[in-house]
């Protein structure tokens, strides 16, 4: 399966790109380019996010039902058409519609995309895989930003709109690329399916007495509300306001976290990847917890300009480490964990998990990054040590192969699949 793992990685790389080209300016779009002012403007960003909620409880279904690759060229082709409106929306009522379509298509994509690439890795190319897709998914998102600023000029508005229309040639591109890749058959069921021959049990309610799940869904919800729910609301806002620095070594930090991830991103695979999994996460917590003392010092060491800046960017290239340290464990977990006739549903359930914390972590952390600087970096260096006690607690719920896979014994489509329950039962190997 190494063709179809490249086109979907390929795909999934160019999607990211386009992204990259508008999601840094969608408020300076809709505010100032649009003339429809900061409220307006702030709806439009509440309505992509919520769109996201809306869709994904009924996405895994879908996905189980009818396989991952027509719902990820539905979702490609809605954030596309989403993109083209965006583009061309100069009154409130088209560019909140636009927001939500292309809100909710680019939610749909990430759980399709990581089904895919569920279903075309073994064990031994699993975490290899995904890691792949976040080191091509930020480098997209990186070059994506940055050849969109050459293009932007917020006196033409006509620039703007070539840059949504980029956007949509990029989903039009992925969903082609993914109509091209030849999907194995789904795995089969042999393992989950009863004695009697009934249908395999799924749904909300399996999903929740799956202790394992539930604990990384926890998890996840603490990792994305202390990390990426502050980069661009709380920590932005603690920088300039604490720290003092100018907004544009926003930027600069947000870069370094992208470097750090491009750069970094293969070499920490190589050291975690025979390592245990919840042990990995653990670390991050650490990583986060002494990255938030970094930033303290900046805001409130009463050192040198200077050297707040270089905490402040020092800041960032920390969160970066510890991305590259996730996305080869927490990603592939997810779908270890789940059974076999589930896997779209725990993939996207996941994903809602993330989009509320991504909802929830500006909410919280805006306000009190701007006023309340010592409780802020107190708050989010427990949150970051809450990470690495869940991450040992979650440890002890999972079986030797799911917490480490390179104790699987023979390559396998799926290792283990986790019953439901109190305690995770290994499914036997089958080798393809």
């Amino acid at each position: 399966m190494g063709a179809a793992l490249r086109r979907i990685q390929l795909g999934s790389a160019l999607s990211a790109f386009g992204l990259g080209f508008t999601v840094p300016y969608l408020y300076v779009y809709v505010a100032q380019v649009r003339d429809l002012g900061a409220g307006t403007a702030g709806v439009v960003l509440a309505v992509f996010a919520m769109a996201a909620l809306a869709v994904l409880p009924f996405t895994g279904r879908a996905i189980d039902r009818r396989g991952p690759l027509p719902v990820l060229i539905v979702a490609a082709g809605a954030a596309a058409v989403g993109a083209c409106a965006l583009g061309v929306s100069d009154g409130v009522t088209s560019a909140v519609l636009s927001a939500a379509v292309l809100g909710a298509g680019t939610a749909v994509m990430q759980p399709a995309l990581a089904t895919m690439l569920v279903w075309c890795s073994s064990a031994a190319t699993r975490t290899r895989a995904f890691a792949m897709q976040f080191f091509l998914q930020n480098l997209g998102l990186g070059i994506g930003g940055l050849v969109g600023g050459q293009l932007v000029d917020v006196d033409r508005p006509s620039s703007f709109t070539l840059l949504f229309l980029i956007e949509a040639a990029m989903f039009v591109v992925l969903g082609v690329v993914a109509a091209t890749v030849r999907m194995p058959r789904a795995p089969s069921l042999a393992g989950t399916v009863p004695a009697d021959g009934a249908a395999p049990k799924a749904g909300l309610r399996v999903l929740l007495s799956h202790r394992a799940m539930v604990q990384l869904c926890v998890l996840g919800f603490v990792i994305f509300f202390a990390c990426y729910g502050q980069f661009e609301s709380g920590l932005a806002a603690y920088g300039t306001e604490a720290a003092g620095i100018d907004p544009s070594t926003l930027g600069v930090a947000l870069a370094a976290n992208t470097a750090v991830i491009v750069v970094a991103q293969f070499v920490v695979l190589r050291l975690v990847e025979r390592r245990s999994r919840s042990r990995v996460i653990a670390w991050v917590g650490l990583i986060w917890a002494f990255a938030w003392i970094v930033a303290g010092y900046a805001g409130l060491g009463h050192g040198s300009q200077t050297m707040a800046t270089a905490a402040m960017i020092s800041t960032y290239a920390l969160f970066g480490l510890g991305e590259a340290m996730l996305s080869p464990t927490v990603a592939p977990l997810v779908a270890d964990l789940a059974p076999e006739s589930m896997v779209g549903q725990y993939n996207s359930a996941f994903a809602l998990v993330k989009q509320l914390a991504l909802a929830v972590g500006p909410a919280v952390g805006g306000p009190m990054g701007a006023s309340l600087h010592g409780p802020y970096i107190v708050t989010f260096v427990l949150f970051s040590l809450g990470i690495s006690v869940l991450a040992l607690r979650l440890g002890r719920h999972l079986s030797p192969v799911q917490d480490k896979p390179s104790l699987a014994a023979a390559p396998s489509r799926v290792v283990a699949v986790s019953v439901p329950g109190n305690e995770p039962v290994t499914a036997p190997t089958v080798v393809h």
